[in-house]
């Protein structure tokens, strides 16, 4: 049996009571190849695309408090962008297609951790089209 690197996990799985993004949606800086003069973005290794991050709460009432923020990878051609909440709320209700999620080692000085990268290929407001499907050529 061979375990993928990137796991691929469903939405409702992931996120059982939804998840809300935070802010905006940012490209991802890459720290091998930007300089302070010169910040290139992050691109995913596998499809070449460009990476920008989702940073969102997760609405599970029993998510830990290190578990219930995080950052999304969602690649794309270009920046993904979705629909503000209603009524100035700070939070926008989003949905993630084509989740993956890779396993590496989070080492904080003497303790290490088994930590998650999530990666998405497209992001949207529940009820909407994906907001950019970078890699899908329909899209295109």
């Amino acid at each position: 049996m061979a375990i993928p690197r990137k796991i691929p996990i469903d939405f409702a799985t992931m996120f059982p009571f939804g998840a809300y993004m935070v802010g905006e949606i940012a490209p991802l800086r890459d720290f091998d190849r930007s300089t302070k003069e010169n910040v290139v973005q992050a691109a995913d290794p596998d499809t070449g695309l460009l990476l920008w991050g989702v940073d969102v709460v997760d609405a599970d009432p029993d998510a830990t408090k290190s578990n219930r923020t995080m950052t999304v990878k969602v690649t794309g051609r270009v920046q993904p962008v979705l629909e503000k909440a209603e009524g100035g709320i700070p939070f926008t209700a989003v949905e993630f297609s084509g989740l993956t999620a890779t396993a590496y080692i989070e080492e904080n000085g003497n303790f290490s951790r088994v930590a998650w990268s999530i990666r998405a290929s497209g992001v949207n407001t529940p009820g909407s089209r994906p907001a950019n499907r970078g890699g899908d050529k329909a899209a295109a």
